[in-house]
């Protein structure tokens, strides 16, 4: 009995521990799907290129994979490739690996399979990353200067900050438990970007869309052939249902 009590009590501890980490940060937007709207893959693909593939690979995704979302050879030639990359070669980052852990203290993640791999209590790994990537903030504490309110402490400067410009966030103070307790009301614009606000959510929608058809690019294949999969079970269904009461009918 006191072994079972025991066990009882680890396991709320262990419940409240990961219910007090996942109230850190600040809830998470729903980010907008987009893996079948092939203009906003295409401008997503234009993204990561320009501003994630300095610093993160996608190491399991070959260039010419984008034809799948659209994309020519030849405008994947002439608009996304890097450098000497060729258009059968993987997205390796052009950053040294060893300058990367240097300037950031680690080398940055790889990013073919984050829209999966970030999912968690608050939603999607496509709503984090859409909450993340608007919610930077300068932060002259921090090395890079910058700090995010989904990710307290980040390593990562702000790589879109000339398309959203500066903000700073707005807290409300409540009292909670006898304590003041900061809570996020919203942003104050501090100066401005090259995009407005909608716009700049609309882009970062567009990436983030891109990063979550390029951890899955079959995923809308699997779901229409999953759905006339169901269909053809359920008629089939009905009629092994019939052929069993035909064959067993003058059986009592």
């Amino acid at each position: 009995m006191k072994k079972l009590l025991l066990i009882v009590i680890a396991a709320f501890g262990f419940v409240a521990a990961a219910h007090a980490a996942g109230s850190d940060g600040v809830a998470w937007d729903k980010a907008p799907n987009k893996t079948n709207d092939l203009p906003a893959l295409q401008n997503g693909a234009k993204l990561f290129v320009n501003y994630c593939l300095n610093c993160h690979s996608a190491a399991f995704m070959r260039y010419n994979r984008l034809k799948d979302i659209g994309l020519s050879e030849q405008q994947i030639k002439d608009n996304l490739l890097v450098g000497t990359d060729k258009v059968g070669d993987t997205m390796r980052a052009a950053i040294d690996p060893n300058e990367a852990k240097e300037w950031f203290g680690a080398n940055p993640p790889d990013l073919t399979l984050i829209a999966r791999s970030r999912s968690g209590h608050g939603g999607t790994g496509a709503d984090y990353l859409y909450t993340y990537l608007r919610t930077y903030y300068r932060d002259p504490t921090k090395a890079t200067g910058w700090n995010n309110l989904a990710f307290p402490n980040v390593g990562m400067p702000h790589a879109l900050y000339e398309l959203q410009g500066d903000r700073e966030p707005v807290f409300d103070t409540i009292k909670e438990h006898g304590q003041d307790v900061k809570v996020f009301k919203g942003w104050k614009q501090v100066s401005a970007g090259t995009m407005t606000p909608l716009q700049y959510d609309q882009a970062v929608g567009d990436l983030v869309g891109f990063l979550q058809w390029m951890a899955e690019p079959n995923q809308n294949n699997r779901v229409r052939v999953g759905v006339w999969v169901l269909m053809f079970l359920l008629v089939f269904t009905g009629i092994a249902w019939r052929l069993n009461a035909a064959y067993w009918k003058h059986v009592k």
